[in-house]
């Protein structure tokens, strides 16, 4: 440190060796009084602090950025600082500098990888109406920054204008790509039109912010406009194109020079962490923030497996660790109590109204022209008020370079806070999607044309579950008249990654090396689907992978489901076959998925227990026939069983067995213990299943009585045991059992048998049948019908899809009566 009493030739430099490790306690030293121990106590406390509130604001749906700035709130000396001794203590001023320093490290690095996960093409694909909509939410609260700095510079004259006018604009105007991305994300909105619409929107909103930034930092710096500022600017642009026109072709090589089914070296990838730095470093020194560098470094990093490998290594210790400190430094910096008077509150209060009023006024007059319905403008306007990151970094420059005092600083947090967490319960509140499309009606197996697409969703937890699916779709008999259009749906468990995410995927380049286990293993699924569609006639494949929480990964398939307009989904049953034969949990939340499936699903579900289906040879008229047992006990899931089961009966080598379970005498009175009216309604809702089961088992026989392949009997049992004996007594030489959940059905057939029921998503006879003590091996299909058949029925006649058009056909009968409390799409 110079001591400015010495003439100017000298200096006295003050430098303490010791002062950034401690020697520990028991040396009578103080942690805190070193630099390293003091800024691990401030990282683990911000750390701590900001997952506490994330878990707490969890259930209002607010976004991580507002846990982040909040914690550093908190933390700073608007509460827990207005204690001299704790700030002193923990936040004392020799450490703020250790602390910014790490925290736009973490910053750095962040915006790199913004830069590198920004896919410059969804602006072509959206184009001009992204393109207005951005501009139109920007020039709107642009103008009300511009009359708020007019106010707010009479009391702070010590800046010019024109430079707090640019600040607060941008400041107002901005839209936070990143935090926009994760409120999406979380309300399921990510794979929406009006979502893809927000983010390409945003994505334009953030280029102009950036560039107006570079603009106010230039402009800050010198204190006059001057030919420095157009240096400045100029520099900056040859910046750009240099990192296109050198940086990006020598990336290119890089990847290009990777051997073959390999990832890029380590060698590569450090040069590019290297880059960043420079990057940083090139851009601070020119005059513009060290962040601009490293964010157009990462927006030319070709879009595939270098970017996808890049953000796996940085993002969870950058956005988990790192970056949560930048927010608390802008928390830090916040005193609210420096907004004394009642007058700046209310200006407040009004620019937070206005600047919210401004980008929805804004957005939703675009989305007028556009004839985008009222309530979708809304939330895109809404959406649209997003702020975080780059408000952020606006505001800190803002404050260094003595823009803004401390009170505009707290004033402008608190707009930005209170914007961004309002967006997710308002959105949540009023946007109720309608149905993207006219409800469809073919969401059963009966209900779709025998010589119509049949659309199947299949869901894969692993390449274990493949070799069976894939023979399970080969026996259901795609024809040129029936083909079978099939989405493969791989569900990844989201971990470490802020948001869920649903990938479609396009045809990849063989070669292309796998970057982690997980991708390894889609590209496994994805390959073996593809084979099966080129060897297999009249059958088409859509890959799909889903990352999400186990928790809320029901939603994506429904929604998958619905989106498609899938007649069945296909889902694994949560254990598997071991060596020994026995049965054994994969995992615990598979089960819940099934679950919640079942519950809310758009359409037919059926759960596969695989135990194999000859799965070393693949299906065709010439090689060994497979042999399919339906157990019809009555209802609509038996219903829709034996229907799938009538399709699979077509195939050349298919050969099924149809067994009727019908009551012997007295049976239907033992499973009834009701009295009066109860028994009255039961009575009714019998017949009525009764009668539609026969109807519909006359017109299976009818149909198939000369088919040889297709064997009816009928067994006659009294009570659950009995069942269980006739079941176990059937033939080994069946490969797949196909029996209906049975779900709302009370049937004296089946009594007793879910009292020691393991499973019972599976009912009582897909549970015996799926047990670990069942003498037969053989895969079995528990198909569930989808519950609102008949309302969807009876809501739709007259449109194209109306069931009532196809009465002639085998399988439209069998509209469910006994309600199960579903979800209703």
């Amino acid at each position: 440190m110079a001591d400015s009493t010495n003439r100017t030739d000298q200096m006295i430099v003050c430098y303490a060796p010791t002062m950034i490790t401690t020697n520990g306690i028991w040396q009578g030293d103080n942690p805190l009084d070193y630099s390293l121990p003091l800024f691990i106590l401030q990282l683990t406390l911000v750390v701590v602090t900001t997952r506490i509130l994330v878990f707490t604001l969890k259930p209002l749906r607010q976004p991580r950025v507002i846990s982040e700035i909040l914690g550093g709130i908190i933390l700073g000396p608007s509460v827990l600082g207005r204690s001299k001794k704790f700030a002193d203590t923990i936040f004392p001023l020799r450490s703020v500098m250790v602390l910014e320093t790490m925290a736009n490290v973490g910053l750095l690095y962040f915006l790199f990888l913004i830069g590198v996960e920004m896919d410059i093409t969804v602006i072509k694909r959206k184009g001009k109406k992204a393109l207005v909509i951005a501009l139109a939410g920007m020039i709107l609260p642009f103008l009300i920054g511009v009359s708020f700095a007019f106010i707010l510079h009479e009391k702070s004259e010590f800046v010019r204008l024109g430079t707090f006018i640019l600040f607060l604009g941008v400041a107002l105007s901005v839209t936070s790509f990143p935090v926009l991305a994760r409120i999406l994300a979380e309300l399921k909105l990510l794979n929406s039109e009006i979502g893809r619409l927000a983010m390409s929107s945003a994505l334009i909103n953030d280029m102009c912010a950036w560039i107006l930034l570079a603009f106010a930092i230039a402009l800050a710096e010198n204190e006059t406009a001057s030919l420095a500022s157009l240096w400045v600017i100029l520099s900056s642009v040859l910046f750009v194109v240099f990192c296109v026109c050198v940086v990006r072709p020598l990336i290119c090589w890089m990847i290009g020079n990777s051997p073959e089914g390999e990832l890029v070296s380590e060698f590569y990838i450090c040069l590019i962490l290297t880059g960043v730095m420079i990057s940083g470093f090139i851009t601070d020194a020119l005059g513009t923030h060290s962040v601009f560098g490293a964010f157009v470094f990462g927006l030319v990093i070709p879009n595939g497996p270098l970017g996808i490998t890049l953000i796996e290594r940085l993002e969870d210790f950058v956005s988990g660790l790192l970056l949560p400190l930048f927010f608390a430094i802008s928390g830090l910096k916040t005193d609210v109590s420096s907004i004394k008077d009642f007058s700046t509150w209310a200006i407040l209060a009004v620019v937070i109204v206005l600047a919210c009023a401004g980008k929805v006024a804004g957005t939703l007059l675009v989305t007028l022209y556009y004839k985008i319905p009222f309530y979708e403008g809304l939330t895109l306007g809404l959406l649209m008020n997003a702020k975080g990151l780059i408000e952020m970094i606006v505001l800190n420059v803002g404050k260094d370079q003595k823009v803004l005092d401390d009170q505009a600083f707290a004033i402008m947090v608190i707009v930005a806070t209170v914007m961004t967490s309002v967006i997710s319960p308002i959105v949540t509140s009023i946007y109720k999607p309608a149905k993207k499309f006219a409800p469809y009606k073919r969401r059963t197996i009966q209900r779709t044309k025998p010589d119509g697409e049949f659309r199947v969703l299949v869901c894969v937890h692993t390449p274990r579950n493949v070799p069976t699916i894939i023979n399970l779709l080969e026996a259901s008999n795609p024809t040129k008249k029936s083909p079978i259009c099939t989405y493969i749906l791989h569900m990844v468990e989201l971990t470490g990654r802020s948001s869920a995410m649903l990938i479609v995927h396009t045809a990849r380049k063989s070669g292309r090396p796998a970057l982690n286990r997980t991708q390894a293993q889609s590209d496994h699924i994805i390959h073996a689907f593809e084979n099966f569609q080129q060897n297999v006639g009249f059958v088409s494949v859509n890959p799909l992978t889903a990352i999400s929480p186990y928790s809320t990964m029901h939603e994506d398939i429904c929604e998958v489901a619905e989106d498609k307009r899938v007649a069945l989904v296909i889902i694994p049953f949560h254990k598997q076959q071991t060596v020994d034969g026995g049965m054994e949990a994969m995992n615990p939340a598979f089960r819940t998925i099934n679950q919640n499936v079942l519950a809310n699903a758009p359409c037919s579900i059926g759960i596969l227990v695989d135990r194999g289906l000859t799965g070393s040879t693949r299906l065709a008229a010439n090689q060994i026939a497979h042999h399919v047992a339906v157990l019809f006990f009555g209802g609509p899931d038996d219903r829709e069983a034996l229907a799938y089961a009538r399709r699979m009966s077509e195939h050349p080598a298919i050969n099924l067995t149809v067994l009727r379970f019908t009551p012997g005498e007295g049976g239907d009175a033992a499973g009834r213990t009701q009295s009066g009216r109860e028994v009255l309604t039961v009575d009714t809702d019998s017949n009525h299943e009764k009668q539609t089961d026969a109807e519909f088992i006359n017109q299976f026989r009818a149909r198939t009585s000369s088919d040889p392949s297709i064997i009816y009997t009928e067994k006659i049992v009294n009570n659950g045991e009995e069942t269980v004996a006739a079941i176990r007594s059937i033939d080994v030489i069946h490969d797949l059992f196909i029996v209906g959940r049975g779900e709302g059905q009370t049937s004296p057939l089946t009594a007793g048998l879910t009292d020691w029921s393991e499973c019972p998503e599976l009912g009582a006879i897909g549970d015996l049948l799926a047990s670990s003590d069942f003498a037969a091996t053989c895969s079995v299909l528990v198909v569930q019908q989808y519950a609102g058949a008949e309302v969807f029925g009876e809501a739709a006649a007259g449109t194209p899809d109306s069931p009532g058009q196809f009465h002639d056909r085998p399988f439209d009968l069998g509209r469910r009566t006994s309600p199960r409390g579903l979800t209703q799409p």
